[in-house]
């Protein structure tokens, strides 16, 4: 069954959207981080415009993120103080990616920045990943696991000015590395159309030395209230927000996301952060061959009205 999408002017398969929604969705309920980071690519590789992809998934991460901050919050697995010093950096980040975003969209460069950053990104995060993963099964197999850090091992810039105390997670830091984390993802969110859960939960467990008790939570918080502000901006300030698309694309979502859940408690965590890492990689590489091959119309002709 064939529907016109109204924003990105062409027909589609509802059962083929629906189909990949659930598809990704059951990747993001087995992984726990958003799945914008596949269904976007998915959706420029049937000939979205990138534009109206990147806009548009952000309707789907708030859905998701919806949900998961509620489930935390009853769990009590969300630190809702530092959540709230997340979306300050994030609405910062956000607000300058949707004015890069336009910019770059006004300028003819869009499609190349997006292709550019996921491939920079996204090797850059799942090559670094996968070498952890290796490198952690390997010290285990050998029966020599690396020791753990400490709770309270924490890098020098966690003690730069403006510290804060988290007693949620345990945390007594400056605010000004947590700002410029936040910062990058709302920005990187809102120029891919991302939600950022898989650069910021490693960067909240490694870098920051949060409880894993509260990390996902706590992220979830910080991209929901972000992601909105960007699916706002995007609609408002860019008109690129397909609802129609949008709607498709949540209910497949919601349904794979409750399978996908149950089928990640089974899976052992070296296994998790190993498929995890081949799958951002391959993303990444995926991104990178586009790069290198050449376009089948090498010329095109844009023509823009003015007032």
């Amino acid at each position: 069954m064939q529907i016109y999408l109204p924003i990105a002017e062409m027909p589609v398969s509802v059962l083929v959207l629906i189909g990949l929604g659930a598809a990704v969705g059951f990747v993001s309920g087995l992984f726990g981080i958003g799945g914008g980071f596949l269904m976007t690519p998915i959706l420029i590789v049937m000939g979205i415009p990138p534009a109206v992809a990147v806009a548009t998934q952000t309707a789907p991460i708030v859905a998701s993120s919806a949900t998961s901050v509620l489930a935390a919050f009853r769990r009590n697995a969300l630190d809702l103080r530092l959540g709230v010093v997340l979306v300050l950096g994030g609405f910062v980040g956000t607000s300058l990616g949707v004015w890069f975003f336009a910019a770059m969209r006004r300028a003819g460069q869009l499609d190349l920045v997006i292709t550019v950053a996921y491939v920079t990104l996204f090797t850059v995060v799942g090559g670094l990943m996968l070498a952890e993963s290796v490198r952690s099964t390997w010290a285990r197999h050998r029966g020599r696991p690396r020791p753990p850090r400490l709770g309270g091992d924490h890098a020098a810039y966690m003690a730069w000015p403006l510290r804060m105390r988290f007693p949620r997670s345990r945390l007594y830091a400056s605010v000004i590395p947590i700002l410029g984390l936040a910062l990058f993802v709302g920005f990187v969110g809102a120029v891919l159309g991302i939600g950022g859960g898989f650069i910021l939960v490693p960067a909240l467990l490694y870098l920051m030395r949060v409880p894993t008790g509260v990390v996902v939570g706590t992220s979830q918080f910080q991209i929901l209230c972000t992601s909105f502000v960007a699916l706002v901006l995007h609609a408002v300030q860019n008109q690129a927000v397909d609802i129609v698309l949008a709607v498709i694309l949540i209910v497949g979502g919601v349904f794979g996301a409750q399978f996908g859940a149950r089928a990640g408690r089974n899976l052992r965590s070296e296994y998790f952060r190993f498929l995890l890492a081949i799958l951002v990689l391959a993303v990444g590489l995926r991104f990178a061959v586009e790069l290198m091959l050449r376009p089948e119309e090498p010329f095109s002709i844009v023509v823009q009205e003015t007032r």
